[in-house]
């Protein structure tokens, strides 16, 4: 289930505000330029689609995004547990960084932790199926995919470069918890 909790830089033990509910998490990610949207396929997505059987099935919403923002490409990632570049992966993204474009994400399938260094503040955000968030250029964060990371999403750019992190060097991300996804029992 998506979840947002909000704490402050110095605090990461007492949440400021804790929420599961998608409109209450969309309306707290608002004043800080962060979009927080539910989008539903318009046919079932089956385990090992290819990217474009997954676009296809969120043709509307990939489109209606594309005229929104500009974005001049769109595709997806898939990263399963056994992956075994699955360290290196998740090292490439959890120190404090920024870009130079929005970071704008939809979960197809799995899961992951956007966090927000934002105005004294750190935004948790827990995406899941179903999820879009469109993070803002110059927005500070860092994104952990788990020890065993299990996701596949729709990205979108606007650089033909596709993502390239500016780092901080700062150590906040280390002083906040990694990501621990809950697992449904088989």
């Amino acid at each position: 289930m998506s979840r947002l909790r909000i704490f402050e830089e110095n605090n990461p033990d007492t949440p400021l505000f804790d929420s599961q509910d998608g409109a209450q998490i969309a309306e707290a990610l608002k004043p800080i330029g962060v979009v927080f949207e539910r989008w539903q396929a318009n046919q079932a997505i089956a385990p090992g689609a290819s990217p474009e059987e997954v676009m296809a099935a969120y043709r509307a919403d990939i489109d209606r995004l594309v005229a929104e923002r500009g974005f001049k490409t769109v595709d997806v990632v898939s990263i399963a547990p056994d992956n075994p570049k699955r360290e290196e992966m998740r090292a490439k993204f959890l120190d404090e960084h920024f870009h130079k474009e929005d970071e704008v994400r939809f979960f197809v399938a799995g899961s992951g932790l956007f966090t927000l260094h934002v105005e004294g503040k750190v935004y948790e955000i827990e995406c899941v199926k179903d999820d879009l968030i469109a993070v803002p250029d110059g927005a500070l964060h860092w994104f952990d995919m788990g020890a065993e990371p299990y996701f596949v999403a729709i990205r979108f750019f606007t650089e033909p470069d596709g993502w390239v992190g500016h780092f901080t060097g700062t150590d906040i991300a280390r002083q906040f918890p990694r990501y621990q996804p809950e697992r449904k029992a088989s």
